[in-house]
């Protein structure tokens, strides 16, 4: 009798721990809401008793997104080896391109941003910054990628200070059209990449336009003039949710760039251009009803979900080159 209670205790307790890390996993689970970029910075230059000065916002947003990384429910999931986090795969996808967004703009801020000329000195603590980013994001001992994010979160935070000290001259931000040009057309590439991979979803042939445009071009090793590009079904979810991570890291980037390079959009009369790739990022950030990631034929009875997503990240990659041209008129 009593080893029949005992099971039923230790079944029902089991039952109960089950449930609740099935919950918490949920939790866990649930992206982060936009952050309001022009919010923060009055919070944050209130707080340090400074004006904020060029460069400041897009050093705010850099360090808010990364701080969301480490912050949000549940905390940085992509290096947890436990449960109920390592059995999440969508959320931890969805920090990976986040994370993308943030290395790119850490290394343009370190190379570009914070330097007038290509024989100009490293700003000293984007020196640091930057290359702490770079630590596998599934590091978890010695050390994490948490330790190594908050570290260069702290040299983000003496970056900006540095900036917005008026007795200072040791850090700079330059708002110049060539700078914002080397960024986007980084971004260029992470958005093509996305809405490729994202196409893949339901399977297609395409041609290989690799060497495309220039006739004594060469590769390394021959490859077939036809590709057949699908992606596996158990990645599409990843996929998808990598994708979104990106574009909610870089909306916020975006938002940034608007305030601190104001005058040179408005010279280039590019401001419209800046606002619809922020427009299309915005949309590609609505609310997933669906409670899996659906991967319908194209014209199916199901949706797919991919090729949404991949239809706003291409409207925004358009609207980004022809803002890229914009930038290199005289």
């Amino acid at each position: 009798m009593n080893v029949n209670i005992s099971m039923k205790l230790l079944g029902s307790l089991l039952a109960f721990i089950l449930l609740s890390l099935y919950f918490l996993g949920v939790y866990w689970s649930f992206e982060p809401d936009a952050l309001d970029i022009r919010q923060q910075v009055t919070n944050d230059a209130t707080a340090d008793n400074v004006a904020p000065v060029v460069g400041y916002t897009t050093t705010t947003a850099l360090i808010r997104v990364t701080e969301t990384l480490l912050d949000k429910p549940g905390g940085y999931l992509a290096n947890d080896a436990l449960p109920p986090s390592f059995f999440l795969d969508n959320i931890p996808s969805w920090e990976f391109g986040a994370l993308e967004m943030i290395r790119d703009m850490a290394l343009v801020m370190r190379q570009e941003f914070s330097r007038s000329q290509s024989q100009s000195l490293e700003n000293a603590h984007l020196k640091v910054a930057q290359p702490q980013l770079n630590i596998d994001h599934k590091s978890w001992a010695m050390p994490s990628a948490e330790t190594e994010y908050r570290q260069a979160i702290k040299a983000l935070y003496a970056y900006r200070k540095s900036l917005a000290d008026v007795n200072s001259q040791s850090a700079q931000f330059y708002a110049r059209a060539d700078n914002l040009r080397d960024w986007l057309q980084e971004v260029n590439k992470r958005l093509g990449s996305y809405s490729q991979r994202l196409s893949a979803s339901v399977g297609r042939e395409q041609l290989n336009v690799d060497l495309a445009g220039e006739q004594s071009a060469q590769q390394s090793t021959t490859s077939s003039a036809n590709l057949h590009l699908k992606t596996s079904w158990w990645q599409i979810d990843n996929e998808f949710y990598e994708a979104r991570g990106a574009c909610w890291a870089l909306l916020h980037f975006l938002r940034a760039v608007e305030i601190d390079f104001n005058d040179v959009l408005e010279k280039k009369n590019a401001k419209v251009s800046m606002q619809q790739i922020i427009r299309e990022l915005e949309a590609s950030q609505e609310a997933i009803w669906s409670p899996m990631i659906l991967n319908g034929d194209g014209f199916g009875v199901l949706a797919n979900h991919s090729l949404v997503m991949a239809n706003y990240i291409s409207r925004a990659n358009a609207a980004l080159i022809d803002l890229n041209e914009l930038l290199s008129q005289g």
